[in-house]
């Protein structure tokens, strides 16, 4: 009887992993990039839970405890103990953490303040991606979007999400005929080609703002994320 080899997995290398913004015995925040996805899956050998699970192998308990799209950067919590996790699950899901993106979208927002909610509903397309529409018999999602600067033919919103649904800023934004600039699953494809020429080579939404109090202490924490250098940058030239 011959046994084949076990194939040699690949090790996500430290120099890789994502910043960290504060790390206790419950928690870790990292600020990760566009580009990384949250965990391993559809091709991916891993994402940013199996980096962190990797180089620290003497953690017992190591959860993502929510996600965040592969081209949005920013703000990513995962938890060390289950007691942690559980009680973050609960503060999500009770509205009691602080979630607020910014992005940048085609067209000039009349508004400088306007609450959201429209029914969202995920599904399958025929190539077997995952994509999520506005739909009458949706999951209502909802999200307070406040205007921050006008520049030119675009609109830097900032985003509180007062639901979690998947892709949930994105598909708002398009159905209201504001696609994130780079958006490559619900935005102006020919525009993105455009911007692409001009510098911007990713989605421009970016999970900025974190607040909640602690799942185990109770203690009040609040985080930002700087924009990245590319979005930054790609900002400048728009206002310049």
């Amino acid at each position: 009887m011959r046994i084949a080899a076990a194939a040699n997995k690949a090790v996500p290398k430290a120099a890789r992993l994502p910043p960290i913004v504060y790390e206790d015995d419950a928690l870790l925040i990292v600020d990760k990039p566009a580009g990384l996805a949250v965990h391993g899956g559809s091709g991916l050998s891993f994402g940013a839970i199996e980096q962190f699970r990797a180089s620290c192998p003497g953690l017992k308990f190591l959860e993502l405890a929510h996600r965040l799209d592969r081209d949005t950067s920013g703000l990513l919590v995962l938890a060390k103990k289950r007691s942690a996790l559980t009680a973050l699950h609960a503060a999500l899901r009770e509205g009691r953490v602080r979630k607020r993106y910014l992005a940048l979208v085609r067209g000039r927002w009349r508004d400088d303040l306007r609450r959201v909610k429209l029914p969202l509903r995920k599904y399958v397309t025929r190539s077997g991606e995952r994509r999520v529409s506005v739909h009458q018999e949706g999951r209502e999602s909802e999200t307070v979007f406040r205007r921050e600067r006008t520049l030119g033919a675009f609109t830097l919103l900032s985003a509180e999400l007062l639901t979690g649904r998947t892709h949930q800023i994105r598909v708002q934004l398009a159905h209201l005929g504001c696609p994130i600039a780079g958006d490559d699953k619900y935005g102006d494809f020919e525009l993105n080609r455009a911007l692409t020429r001009q510098g911007l080579k990713r989605m421009f939404l970016h999970a900025e703002v974190l607040e909640f109090e602690h799942p185990l202490s109770g203690a009040k924490l609040a985080f930002r994320a700087a924009l990245p250098e590319a979005l930054a940058g790609f900002l400048a030239s728009l206002a310049g």
